[in-house]
């Protein structure tokens, strides 16, 4: 007499993985510029660290051609020497890699402590009811693209908003989500606050 619970061994109550796998895309290639660039980044590891360069190594793939792919992470993989799965293991972890097309401006929207006090919840709502999608998704016109993200490291200045890694809006209040959306289709990222602390012109 065992007294163990007895076990439903069905295959229809295992766990079942929910893992997505990336969309396997077209054949990806660097371009000369871009692969000129890699090898010289890779000169500054030795040979046994090629690893560390896989960030850089998708952050030019995502620059070439707006998201990362299967065959573009293949691709890495091949680039530096490891398998497809460590290349994978990064993109899914870091929130700034795409694994699908995205809009022309990403607007990704902090919502980590300081910027949701300050209200970062209701700014969200407001883009996505304005653009008419949640977030994650890109509008039908393929202009915008809503992403929540964890801190931006701009608490002082909350709600921030980053715009596709490089451009910044700052205390971006519910009441002025219109007029942001439409400086953005009108003017791009000029018509952004930047950041404070970039002082110097270009």
């Amino acid at each position: 007499m065992s007294f163990h619970p007895q076990m439903e061994y069905a295959p229809a109550r295992w766990h079942r993985s929910e893992r997505k796998l990336a969309e396997p895309g077209e054949e990806f290639r660097y371009t000369a510029e871009n692969q000129a660039k890699f090898d010289e980044l890779v000169t500054h590891y030795p040979a046994e660290e090629r690893k560390s360069a896989i960030i850089y190594a998708l952050f030019l793939v995502q620059q070439q051609q707006g998201y990362v792919s299967g065959a573009s992470m293949r691709f890495v993989a091949d680039q530096i020497g490891c398998t497809s799965a460590d290349v994978e293991d990064v993109v899914s972890y870091y929130t700034m890699f795409y694994t699908k097309p995205v809009g022309k401006y990403v607007i990704n929207v902090c919502r980590t402590l300081s910027c949701a006090l300050l209200g970062a919840e209701r700014v969200t709502e407001d883009i996505a009811g304005k653009l008419g999608i949640h977030p994650g998704q890109t509008t039908a016109d393929g202009m915008f693209t809503l992403i929540e993200v964890e801190c931006l490291g701009a608490c002082d200045r909350a709600p921030v908003v980053m715009i596709n890694d490089d451009h910044w809006h700052e205390r971006l209040q519910p009441d002025q989500v219109g007029e942001f959306l439409e400086g953005l289709r009108s003017r791009g990222v000029q018509s952004l606050t930047g950041c404070h602390l970039c002082v110097e012109k270009k």
